[in-house]
């Protein structure tokens, strides 16, 4: 038994961000009814056709998951939603800016006709606010909430190279409805989740808003180096590879110097007894560092911080990343279905030994959409009716 057997999500959701919160609903076995485009379906199908003739984004976000094609707009749309709401634990969604309560679909609606029902709204930012009715795409709502200010070289500001604002939208909205799930055990009622993409980052921007607001400077663009913390980044060694290296104190900084640069009395000199002054030598340190790195290769540096316990790793590719042996060790690769065979998947990060994560197909587009109709009451004359119609 997983903890969510038996909750219903209807998710009118597009993109990243509500599907990687319901994604992770299915895992914990909830039952998700995806609603999508007739015949195109959520748009994120078409980012590209890397896996197969798929996109990544969509066989990433979308296991798990019944496919049920819905033309929103249409006369009989309503009707149709209804009855899926009537049964429903959640309902999620993350159209454009008013789409929602142009279909009716506005939660304070709702919740006056599901009582029980958890209405999680997903949005760019709020409705409510001078930016309410903005629209707003990862890349825009990264430049809007600093990252492109503290991310990349001094000469260019530069894009986190992951969907960082639906990731951290997504994983508040999963976390948000299960808080909802929680209470409403508790009340028997249900309430309304609202989470915007810019508050999601800007919570995840916290370290640098405080120390630019209270330092009256901005933490620099270091490119894959830390702003604050030096060693705190990619050193090259001598076969011309790089070597990802931190320290977090001072003890690990007076180790690293005795055991790494063999100076140990390097940790005593003022010049570079704390971060601020090693930040401000920057350039010297590492030219030191690399100096004493060019005598070895990655491969060897690397086990003599293992070996002094200085934290380390490889800068890796993402198919590196996919042959990782800790990884492939821990037994964290399964195979999902999906409409071009069998794919491998991940297992989500969180363990539990009293179950294991739900591992569902990848839908097709519609894929379900007449066992989910038949399901709510619909006839099977009733079924083809709609599809004659365009409603499915």
């Amino acid at each position: 038994m997983r903890p969510l057997d038996g909750i219903t999500v209807i998710a009118l959701e597009q993109a990243v961000a509500a599907p990687f919160a319901t994604r992770q609903l299915a895992e914990l076995g909830a039952r998700v009814i995806k609603i999508e485009r007739p015949g195109g379906g959520d748009f994120a199908r078409d980012y590209d056709d890397s896996v197969k003739g798929m996109s990544s984004h969509f066989v990433w976000l979308n296991r798990s998951k019944e496919s049920l094609t819905l033309d929103v707009k249409h006369p009989r749309a309503q009707e149709i939603l209804a009855r899926l709401l009537v049964t429903a634990d959640v309902f999620i969604q993350n159209l454009a800016p008013g789409a929602a309560d142009r279909l009716g679909l506005a939660a304070p609606a709702l919740l006056a006709k599901y009582p029980r029902l958890i209405v999680c709204d997903l949005s760019g930012y709020g409705d409510s606010g001078p930016y309410a009715h903005k629209k707003a795409y990862d890349l825009l709502v990264q430049s809007e909430a600093g990252v492109l200010s503290v991310t990349g070289t001094p000469e260019t500001p530069s894009k986190v190279g992951i969907s960082i604002v639906d990731i951290s939208a997504g994983m508040y909205a999963y976390s948000g409805i299960l808080t909802a799930l929680l209470q409403r055990g508790r009340t028997g009622k249900g309430t309304r989740v609202e989470v915007t993409m810019f508050e999601a980052l800007g919570e995840w921007m916290g370290y640098p808003l405080y120390y630019t607001h209270f330092s009256g400077k901005a933490p620099g663009r270091s490119g894959p180096d830390h702003a604050t913390i030096v060693p705190y980044g990619r050193f090259r060694a001598g076969d011309g590879k790089y070597v990802m290296l931190g320290l977090q104190n001072e003890r690990e900084w007076a180790v690293f110097c005795e055991q790494i640069l063999g100076r140990p009395g390097l940790a005593q000199d003022p010049a570079y007894d704390n971060h601020p002054k090693r930040v401000a030598r920057r350039a010297e340190l590492v030219a030191l560092i690399e100096q004493a790195f060019s005598a070895l290769t990655a491969e060897q540096v690397g086990a003599k911080l293992d070996a002094a316990g200085i934290a380390n790793a490889r800068i890796n590719t993402p198919e590196e990343v996919w042959q990782h042996p800790q990884l492939k060790a821990r037994g964290r690769w399964r195979e999902v279905g999906s409409p071009v065979g069998p794919l491998p998947a991940l297992l989500p990060p969180v363990t539990m030994p009293e179950f294991e994560a739900r591992l569902d197909p990848i839908p097709a587009v519609g894929e379900h959409t007449d066992r989910v109709l038949a399901g709510i009451g619909y006839s099977a004359s009733e079924i083809a009716g709609l599809h004659a119609s365009g409603a499915i």
